[in-house]
């Protein structure tokens, strides 16, 4: 086919996006391929930015709340280039319980975090009845912390705004499975289509699917797919759209996007791929969601989305060189969506020889092979 570019980007999601947006700006040539699976995480992911309750070891925890620290920046960047349809809002977080004792632990590292996060936010202790005025389905005698920092964001929304910026900057888009192709020891493209598709470097961001295409060259990459079920429900005749995230202790949580929909997830499960819903996962997260928020009761039933989160043995991404002109940038998990797009600008530096904006260094691809 006679096609190359300086940088091919393997992946269809918003880390792969986010790469590639960042290199475009930056006026690299560069060519994105997308394997189309089923399961994606980040078309399913529901979209929370609130990483600052999470009990993440401490470089973890500085990549996911440098993520959210990032998208006011990242959205006033693509608002330049046309796109301003991501779903992201700063609706605020409520982290509920029962009784109001059982927030005492969160408080505390929440309280712990604030001073060295400022994007967190306000935090304050609600008493039981109040969060119910702020997400009226929920249970009346709940008590609440409200984090005012705490977002949410389409996952679709954001990665199509991505790919949308990167196109408009010269970026192409090739639908299809990639096979790396390597020569004299080192990476030199891939294949789709049995075309060959040269370029100086390859990034592989095909979350749970990165290690599949990485082991056609005999490259061990532990990372591997976490089934998540998350169902979107429906309150008619609602305005949610202001609607604050909800966390509990355990799942589901909730996420109200506008015009009445309701998310409510998700299941974790080590299925492989097995793109199916289940009973056991659903009913559950559906009698989760009526004990939290009984007002849920009567909302319609939308659709189940299924996705596939990409999971390392250590919990922590993988993000650097692999092999000479190789880089992997996957293994997020659950904060895909919160950390991917700052991941995606890190990356985008590293390929092109420059300092990234964060430190990687927890995160080394092989650090597994040591």
């Amino acid at each position: 086919m006679g096609v190359s570019a300086r940088f091919i980007v393997v992946g269809g999601g918003v880390v792969a996006a986010s790469v590639a947006y960042h290199l475009a700006r930056r006026g690299a040539s560069v060519i994105i391929v997308e394997g189309g699976q089923r399961g994606a995480a980040t078309s399913a992911g529901a979209g929370i930015i609130c990483p600052w309750t999470a009990p993440l070891d401490d470089g973890w925890y500085r990549l996911c709340a440098e993520g959210a620290a990032y998208y006011p920046g990242l959205l006033a960047m693509l608002a330049e280039d046309g796109q301003t349809d991501s779903g992201y809002a700063r609706v605020g977080a409520l982290c509920v319980a029962s009784p109001a004792q059982a927030l005492r632990p969160l408080a505390a590292l929440l309280e712990s975090r604030r001073t060295s996060t400022p994007v967190m936010g306000e935090v304050t202790a609600l008493a039981p009845g109040e969060p119910a005025r702020m997400f009226p389905p929920l249970a009346a005698g709940l008590a609440g912390v409200w984090i005012g920092g705490g977002a949410r964001v389409d996952g679709r929304a954001i990665r199509d705004c991505l790919l949308r910026a990167a196109v408009a900057r010269a970026a192409r888009r090739l639908p299809g499975i990639a096979a790396l192709d390597r020569a004299a020891g080192q990476v030199t493209g891939v294949t789709v289509r049995a075309d060959h598709i040269g370029a100086d470097t390859v990034v592989v961001a095909a979350g749970a699917w990165t290690a599949g295409i990485c082991a056609q060259l005999g490259i061990r990459v532990p990372v591997g797919p976490q089934r998540g079920q998350i169902v979107h429900a429906r309150l008619p005749r609602t305005d949610t759209a202001g609607w604050p995230v909800v966390l509990s202790g355990q799942d589901p949580y909730l996420v109200a996007f506008p015009a009445g929909r309701i998310v409510l997830g998700a299941t974790r499960e080590q299925a492989g791929f097995a793109y199916h819903t289940t009973v056991g996962g659903v009913g559950g997260l559906l009698a989760g969601a009526a004990g939290l928020a009984p007002g849920l009761r009567e909302a319609e039933l939308l659709e189940t989305r299924i996705g596939f989160r990409p999971v390392t043995s250590d919990g922590r991404p993988l993000l650097g060189p692999l092999a000479d002109n190789l880089i992997v940038a996957t293994g997020h998990g659950a904060e895909g969506l919160t950390a991917g797009p700052w991941s995606g600008l890190a990356i985008a530096l590293l390929a092109l020889g420059q300092p990234p904006v964060t430190d990687l260094a927890p995160f080394t691809p092989t650090r597994f092979h040591a």
